[in-house]
């Protein structure tokens, strides 16, 4: 779009966009589902949802700024038109609001074994221990609480700054700072995408299952980062600092993928399923102790060491 609020017609670029945000759509729900279905969220980092969540939140942002000027021509446009040189801020939202879905489920679903510490009393009369929960949060969970709130709190001052620089009376200086803070949004969103996974690589590397991360999801995401990356480098205003989030991104995710699709191979040979559970078709909630039990022993042997209790 020129100056003049011009509006420039790209139809490569929409059908490429359009096609975009309904892929994501596609591609989050498996994740979404999973979790729901699966009434856990076992085998997610927090941090990997703290990274994720605020540098798809810069990225969503720095586009809004960059394009401010094209979301001001929407009042003298045809709405058709309007839709048209924004979609780039709609697409880098929804993927934005889908991550961010996934901290939310994430949360909703912890399991309930995980969230407090649990300790063995020893019966008088011989019967076997009572496994006893406490008001003790276990680390994790408390880690989990917090990195919630860091990012409610960070997406807010993100929100009010971002909002504040759009507002300033127009002059030379107001461009200087917007386009600074552009360049901070776009450079702090590769720098965190660039570490976003690597939390989440170690996490499942260390507990060698897949838990509830989807493998659909990443097979449909991972291939889909290079479509991503040219269609947002092709929309005006952009530049690299708007598509090398979703390239760095991509590479890292593709190599959890990889992963997954190993530990998930190595489940079928242990004979356990993707939260380290032994495969059995009728498990009731009683058998949770015992199936805690013997899903540390099957890591134990896997690991190549015995745990105290396993025969």
């Amino acid at each position: 779009m020129s100056g003049t609020c011009e509006p420039s017609h790209d139809y490569f670029t929409d059908i490429l966009t359009a096609g975009l945000c309904v892929g994501l759509v596609v591609s989050y729900l498996p994740q979404h589902l999973r979790i729901i279905y699966a009434k856990s969220s076992e085998g997610f980092s927090p941090w990997f949802l703290l990274l994720g969540s605020i540098s798809s939140a810069s990225a969503a942002l720095n586009i809004v700024v960059k394009q401010w000027e094209v979301v001001k021509c929407c009042r003298v446009i045809s709405v058709g038109s309007c839709i048209e040189e924004t979609a780039g801020i709609f697409q880098l939202a929804l993927l934005w609001f889908l991550f961010t879905m996934i901290l939310v489920l994430y949360m909703m679903y912890y399991p309930v074994h995980l969230k407090y510490v649990t300790v063995d009393l020893d019966s008088q009369d011989g019967h076997p221990p009572q496994h006893v929960q406490t008001n003790v949060k276990q680390e994790e969970w408390r880690l989990s609480i917090a990195l919630s709130w860091v990012v409610f709190l960070y997406t807010l001052l993100l929100l009010f700054v971002t909002f504040l620089l759009l507002g300033l009376p127009a002059s030379s200086p107001r461009y200087t700072q917007q386009s600074l803070w552009a360049t901070f949004l776009g450079l702090s969103s590769t720098f965190i995408a660039m570490f976003q996974y690597l939390p989440q690589i170690k996490h499942t590397y260390q507990h060698k299952v897949v838990g509830a991360l989807s493998i659909p999801m990443m097979c449909i995401q991972t291939p889909g980062a290079v479509f991503m990356v040219l269609s947002i480098a092709l929309r005006p205003g952009t530049n690299w600092t708007t598509w090398s989030t979703y390239a760095v991104a991509g590479v890292l995710q593709g190599s959890l993928l990889v992963m997954c699709i190993m530990w998930r191979a190595r489940q079928r040979k242990l004979g356990i399923d993707d939260f380290g559970n032994p495969i059995e078709p009728f498990a009731t909630p009683t058998d949770e102790p015992r199936r805690t039990r013997s899903r540390n022993c099957l890591r134990g042997r896997a690991d190549g060491f015995s745990r105290a209790g396993c025969s």
